[in-house]
């Protein structure tokens, strides 16, 4: 008797906390701090996802006769906001021609626009389970963003449309301390950062702060940079209050928080996340307008501490020209997305063909635009 094909089945949960552990981290793996149990987990305790945030979690689990090989972090939303891959055009054509584009599934890391896995286990089982939860629940679409160029690949394959973005990453090349890397540097990139780095530190004391060192008060003062920051750039801040009284305990020594004080009073912060290889720069803020801070505390301390630490790249969040002249380099980044609607399929892949162009366009001159030498 022949033996039986192995059962494939999927459920999915009403949380990542609700999933064990062990369990779920054994797929994540160590690499990314945002796709650990303890990150996910965090934004739905503190309530950054979740009832009355239009972000519900949905995370996908797929079992072979009862055992998990697979799970991928997945949230229904109601709308397009703290994605950073703007498809709000694409909502309002969808709704002008009578459909509902809203609510759509989301496979992605809440507020965090940084590249990496979304699907924790064999591609094609998972992308199957996604596209039948956006058909049977009659959902408009489903979208993997930042995701991986051997996750793109494998969807594209199946009919997902691949759409590209630009980012600006730092590359450790070996260096062995910062004027080492300066050295790299054409001479007048090179005088430049020597002078904003001057300017930005003059009367004011910069910590470096890592886990336990980064006490409550440390938070608190994050807590509002962060809030005036999103106040002023998105209009509501998308972290609560209790992300940054928890975050601490939750991430332990993969945080890390560079301080700017006046006479011992907190002007500003960058906060970051440790990864394996990749110093993650996630939020700034600063109560006080002082030149070149930002660029101190946001690009020059995260490539300093790289270097120190013998990380292989630093990604210091979303968009942003000016990284190219303190070194950062062009990067593309993916996104995949399945639209069941054949229609409105082909206009948004007419899209993204056509916006590819364009962001291969803005890569070639930003490589030319770099300040080595």
């Amino acid at each position: 008797m022949a033996d039986r094909e192995p059962e494939l089945t999927a459920r999915i949960a009403r949380s990542v906390g609700g999933i064990n552990a062990d369990e779920w981290n054994a797929f994540a793996g160590v690499e990314d701090p945002f796709l650990g149990h303890a990150f996910l987990t965090l934004l739905e305790t503190s309530g950054s996802v979740g009832d009355g945030t239009g972000w519900s979690p949905l995370p996908v689990v797929v079992e072979r006769n009862g055992q998990a090989i697979g799970v991928a972090p997945a949230y229904l939303k109601t709308h397009s906001q703290g994605e950073y891959v703007f498809d709000h055009g694409w909502a309002e054509a969808w709704e002008r021609a009578g459909g509902s584009y809203y609510p759509k599934l989301q496979v992605t890391i809440p507020f965090t626009p940084c590249p990496g896995r979304r699907l924790l286990g064999p591609p094609d089982a998972l992308a199957s389970t996604l596209e039948s939860l956006v058909i049977q629940n009659e959902l408009s679409s489903a979208h993997l963003t930042f995701c991986t160029f051997q996750e793109t690949a494998a969807l594209s394959a199946s009919g997902w449309l691949e759409r590209h973005g630009l980012q600006y990453h730092w590359h450790n090349r070996g260096y062995s301390n910062f004027d080492d890397f300066l050295a790299a540097l054409s001479s007048r990139k090179r005088k430049t950062i020597r002078k904003e780095r001057a300017a930005a530190c003059e009367n004011l004391d910069i910590l470096t702060l890592r886990g336990a060192q980064i006490m409550p008060e440390h938070w608190a003062a994050m807590h509002h940079f962060y809030e005036d920051t999103g106040q002023r750039k998105w209009g509501q801040p998308y972290l609560t209050r209790a992300f940054f009284d928890q975050v601490g305990a939750a991430m332990g020594d993969a945080s890390l928080l560079f301080l700017a004080l006046r006479d011992g009073r907190p002007i500003a912060g960058a906060l970051n996340f440790i990864g394996a290889e990749t110093l993650y720069g996630r939020y700034w803020g600063a109560v006080e307008e002082v030149p070149f801070l930002h660029f101190e505390l946001s690009y020059y301390r995260a490539i300093n501490f790289a270097i120190a630490h013998d990380l292989a790249t630093v990604q210091a969040g979303a968009q942003g020209e000016h990284k190219l002249a303190r070194g950062y380099e062009p990067v593309i980044t993916r996104s995949a997305h399945f639209i069941p609607n054949q229609g409105f399929r082909a206009a948004v892949a007419d899209f993204v063909t056509r916006e590819r162009t364009v962001i291969a366009n803005e890569l070639a001159w930003a490589k030319e635009a770099l300040p080595y030498k």
